[in-house]
C-alpha cells in the first residue's frame, strides 16, 4: 500500500496538485489519466521520491519495496543486460555486491565469516538463489534472448534497453510498481506479456499509458487527475469514459426521471461487469460496481475535439492499385515487390516491424518519393489526404497565425469567421488562433494537421500514426471520427484500440512483399499466434 496525505504541488502561478488525499491499496491496478500537462509523470515522480511535494508526505509502510521504470536509457551502459535487471531490487544487488567482497578477500577472518553468514542469510530470504534465472525470464518474456543476456547495454539498441528497463522495474515482486509510458517502444508481443504480468500481478501497479487497450486489459481502477485533484474511480478506462459522458447526458437532461437514470446506470454497470479483465479481481470489482450511487458518477471537465471527416465527392470502385512496388534507402531494401489493390470499402491498417517500410509506402503513394520499381494508380474519383510522421515541414519557419495558416490548405475563399469556427472544434479557442504556427507543441501541431485534411473533404485518407503526441481525449475522438468516416483509408497506428475498431483489413509489410488479410486486428493477431 501507499498512501498519499495532502499532497500539493505548485510552480509559479500553476498549482499542479492541491491537498491530494489517496490510497493506493494492493491487488489493483490504477490507471493515472489527465490531459496533457496535467502533471501525470511529475506526481508518478513525487510518489517515487524524485521530487518532494511542497506541502503533505507520500507514506509507505516500512519494509516495502518500490520499483519505477527509469527513463534514462543509457543509465547502465557499462553494465551486463542481467545484472541490469537484477539492480532492480537495491538491496539484494547491495548484498550480492557485499558477499562476493568478502569471498574475494585472500585472508578471511572470524568476523568476515559471520558477516557473509548474516548476509547469506538476507539473501536467501529475498530469494536471491532464483535471482539470475528471475531476470532471464522476464527478459525472454520481453522477446530479449538468450544470448543478449551477458551483452553490455551499450550493445543494446534502443527498444532492447526499454524492455530491460521495464524488466528491472518488474523484478523482484516490487510492493508497488510505477510505470510511466510502459509500451512505448514494444512491439505487440512484449505488450501482450506484459498485460498478462500485470494482470497477474498481486501487490500495487499505478501505470501512465495512452494506450487504451492497455489501460482496459490491466487496470482494475482509474485514477483522474483533474483541477489540482485526483478522483479514484472503479474499473477500466472504458468504463471511465462511458460513465462520464452518461452522467454528462444526465445533466444536461434534467427532465428525466431519477428512477430511469438509475436503470440506465445499473444496466451500463451491469455490462462492465461481465468485463472485468483479472480474473482473481472480477467477483470484488463487480460487487464494487454494484454499489456505484448516481450521485457517484460525476461529469468530465475533459475537452474533447470534434473530428468528422466529409467527403467533398462520392468515391468509385476503383480507388488504388499498386504493382511490384521495390524501394531500396540507405543499402536496405525497405519494400519488395509490394502490390495490392484497394477497394472503396477498405479501412486497411499497415502493420509490420520495419517502420521505415510503412513511412516509405506512404511517402511513394503521396509522391513524394521514387520507387525504384513498380507503379500506383489512384482511381479518377479519389483525392487523397496525408497525415506525415513528421509534420515538421508544414511549420518551421511558418510566421502565420493559425487561422491564416489552415487558410493556405482550404479549398475555399473561407472567411475568417468559417476558420475560426473550424479551430475551435480542434480546442483553439479566443487568443490561441492568433498563435505562430512555428511555436506550436507536438500535439497542437497534430490537432492542426488534423484541421488541414478535414478541411479537404479528401475521399481517401493516408495516416502515419496520428495518435503520436496526443492526449487519451483527442485520440479517442480522432479514433471516433475514423470510425465515422465513409470514405477509403490505410493507416498505421501502434494504438491497438486504433486498429481494432477501424480496420476491417491487415496488410502485413514482409521481407518478400506483403500478407494481405480481409480482418478485423485482433483476428490477425490470433493468425500471428498460430
Amino acid at each position: 500500500m501507499i498512501t498519499v496525505t495532502n499532497v500539493g504541488l505548485q510552480y509559479g502561478d500553476r498549482k499542479l496538485f492541491d491537498e491530494v488525499n489517496i490510497k493506493f491499496t494492493p491487488g489493483n491496478c490504477y490507471g493515472l489519466i489527465g490531459a496533457n500537462g496535467a502533471g501525470k509523470s511529475t506526481f508518478i515522480k513525487i510518489l517515487s521520491g524524485e521530487i518532494e511535494p511542497q506541502q503533505g508526505d507520500v507514506h509507505m509502510k516500512p519494509g516495502q519495496r518500490l520499483a519505477v521504470l527509469k527513463q534514462n536509457h543509457f543509465e547502465y551502459e557499462e553494465v551486463e543486460v542481467l545484472t541490469t535487471v537484477i539492480m532492480g531490487h537495491a538491496r539484494l544487488y547491495q548484498v550480492m555486491q557485499e558477499k562476493d567482497a568478502i569471498y574475494m578477500k585472500e585472508e578471511f577472518s572470524d568476523e568476515d565469516g559471520i558477516k557473509a553468514a548474516e548476509l547469506e542469510g538476507e539473501f536467501a530470504e529475498m530469494n536471491g538463489w532464483e535471482a539470475e534465472s528471475e531476470a532471464a525470464i522476464l527478459l525472454k518474456g520481453l522477446g530479449i534472448s538468450e544470448e543478449l543476456h551477458s551483452k553490455k547495454m551499450a550493445d543494446l539498441t534502443g527498444s532492447e534497453k526499454v524492455k530491460v528497463l521495464l524488466a528491472q522495474a518488474l523484478f523482484g515482486e516490487p510492493d508497488v510498481l510505477l510505470l510511466d509510458e510502459p509500451t512505448n517502444h514494444l512491439d505487440i508481443k512484449a505488450i501482450e506479456w506484459l498485460e498478462e504480468f500485470l494482470i497477474n500481478f498481486e501487490n500495487t501497479v499505478i501505470v501512465v499509458s495512452h494506450d487504451r487497450h492497455f489501460l482496459n486489459k490491466v487496470c482494475t481502477h482509474i485514477a483522474d487527475l483533474d483541477f489540482g485533484k485526483i478522483q479514484i474511480y472503479v474499473g477500466n478506462y472504458d468504463f471511465w469514459y462511458e460513465s462520464s459522458q452518461l452522467a454528462q447526458k444526465m445533466a444536461q437532461d434534467q427532465n428525466k426521471k431519477k428512477e430511469e437514470k438509475i436503470k440506465e446506470l445499473q444496466s451500463f454497470i451491469a455490462r462492465f461487469s461481465a468485463n472485468a479483465s483479472k480474473s482473481k479481481q472480477a467477483t470484488s470489482r463487480k460487487k464494487l460496481l454494484d454499489k456505484i450511487e448516481l450521485d457517484d458518477i460525476k461529469p468530465s471537465s475533459r475537452k474533447y475535439p470534434y473530428v468528422h471527416f466529409s467527403l467533398g465527392r462520392e468515391i468509385g470502385n476503383d480507388v488504388l492499385r499498386v504493382e511490384g512496388i521495390t524501394k531500396t534507402i540507405d543499402g536496405e531494401k525497405v519494400l519488395n515487390n509490394v502490390s495490392f489493390t484497394m477497394d472503396k470499402e477498405d479501412k486497411i491498417t499497415l502493420v509490420g516491424d520495419n517502420e521505415i517500410a510503412k513511412t516509405t509506402l506512404f511517402k511513394i503513394l503521396t509522391g513524394e518519393m521514387e520507387p525504384d520499381s513498380g507503379t500506383y494508380k489512384w482511381g479518377v474519383t479519389t483525392s487523397q489526404a496525408y497525415f506525415p510522421k513528421d509534420n515538421s515541414a508544414y511549420f518551421e519557419g511558418s510566421d502565420l497565425n493559425l487561422v491564416d495558416w489552415l487558410r493556405q490548405y482550404s479549398p475555399e475563399d473561407d472567411s475568417d469567421t468559417f476558420l475560426r469556427g473550424f479551430l475551435g472544434r480542434m480546442l483553439f479557442s479566443g487568443e490561441e488562433v492568433k498563435k505562430k504556427a512555428n511555436v506550436l507543441s507536438g500535439g497542437e501541431k497534430v490537432r492542426c494537421m488534423l484541421s488541414k485534411m478535414m478541411l479537404s473533404g479528401a475521399n481517401v485518407l493516408l495516416l502515419d500514426e496520428p495518435t503520436n503526441h496526443l492526449d487519451l481525449e483527442s485520440i479517442t475522438a480522432v479514433n471516433n471520427g475514423l470510425i465515422n468516416y465513409k470514405g477509403a483509408m490505410i493507416f498505421t497506428s501502434h494504438d491497438h484500440q486504433f486498429n481494432e475498431t477501424i480496420a476491417n483489413r491487415v496488410i502485413e509489410l514482409t521481407s518478400d512483399g506483403v500478407t494481405d488479410k480481409q480482418m478485423t486486428f485482433n483476428e490477425y493477431l490470433e493468425t500471428t499466434k498460430k
